[in-house]
């Protein structure tokens, strides 16, 4: 076991900042509190299980397995006290403002781990958030293993399935879970380019920088597009830029938010975010946690059984 302590000397918001990196309460990677994280990741080094906890303005850190001293180490990324706002003006829209005065413990966060952000994502494409969840969570049970240390095995937290297992998965594998060809195909696909993708981590530059470069490299895989390659950006490398153009909800809420607009489309969101380019995500992440919506119209879309398909 490995160990860390990190004196606070900014605001942090646990919730706010680890969010994104737990995808709902089932997940099988993390358990996420106010106070608390413990996740299971994989590193270059090995497997790794991390528990972070917040007593006052301290963070102290354990971790286990192969991975621990490299997840330790990362830990100043993870928990976004690298991440830079210099040139973030929120004075450009007074509900910008407030949200930024209410939420000072907002801040971008990354893993550097592109794999494990990329096939949440791909699970995600053109399905609702809760086949989505479900489809991680099932391929995470049938084919992930056991993270590293006793708390993991308290716990029940998995790993999720290694690359090299999910490229030698027939495609009709992951029917069982819900998940048809198409997205099946792509994740075989970038399951066997894993090791060149997590290569984009170690690109020079900004945080914008190294996430337009990853998001163009993302999208030379047939299956990957901007909305795909966003998610990943954001998560995985801590890109303040990234805009998830294509999402169902997130033009509606940018233009309810910033223009008092029931619906938008792309090109409206894209309009209303300009004026912070460079830092566009960070203002999408305020309103994601604003409570704000957009109205709704028209009956509850129900999924089909994509199991069955």
């Amino acid at each position: 076991m490995a160990r860390r302590t990190i004196q606070l000397e900014v605001p942090l918001d646990l919730w706010l900042v680890l969010g994104p990196h737990v995808r709902g309460r089932g997940d099988p990677t993390g358990r996420l509190s106010g106070r608390s994280l413990a996740r299971v990741t994989r590193t270059r080094d090995g497997s790794a299980t991390l528990l972070l906890e917040r007593r006052g303005e301290v963070i102290e850190a354990e971790a286990w397995g192969a991975g621990a001293d490299r997840v330790l180490d990362g830990l100043p990324a993870l928990l976004g006290l690298d991440d830079d706002a210099t040139g973030f003006d929120p004075s450009l829209h007074p509900v910008i403002a407030d949200l930024a005065r209410r939420m000072p413990g907002l801040r971008m966060g990354w893993t550097n781990a592109v794999f494990e952000a990329l096939l949440p994502a791909i699970l995600e494409q053109k399905v609702t958030g809760s086949e989505a969840t479900t489809a991680y969570r099932d391929l995470i049970r049938r084919h992930g293993e056991p993270g590293p240390g006793r708390l993991a095995g308290r716990l029940r937290l998995r790993l999720q399935p290694a690359p090299e297992t999910l490229a030698a998965l027939p495609y009709f594998a992951y029917h069982p879970v819900g998940v048809e060809q198409r997205r099946a195909e792509v994740i075989r696909r970038v399951a066997r380019e894993a090791h060149r993708l997590e290569a984009l981590a170690d690109l020079p530059g900004t945080r914008v920088e190294v996430g337009a470069a990853a998001a163009a490299a993302l999208q030379r895989y047939p299956g990957i597009g901007p909305w795909t390659a966003a998610e990943v950006t954001l998560r995985a490398l801590g890109d303040p830029d990234a805009v998830s153009v294509g999402d169902f909800h997130l033009k509606n809420l940018v233009a309810v938010a910033l223009a008092g607009e029931p619906r938008g489309d792309d090109v409206r969101m894209v309009e209303l975010l300009e004026p912070w380019r460079g830092h566009r995500a960070r203002v999408i992440r305020l309103l994601e946690g604003s409570g704000i919506g957009a109205p709704r119209y028209g009956p509850r879309y129900s999924p089909p059984d994509r199991r069955a398909m």
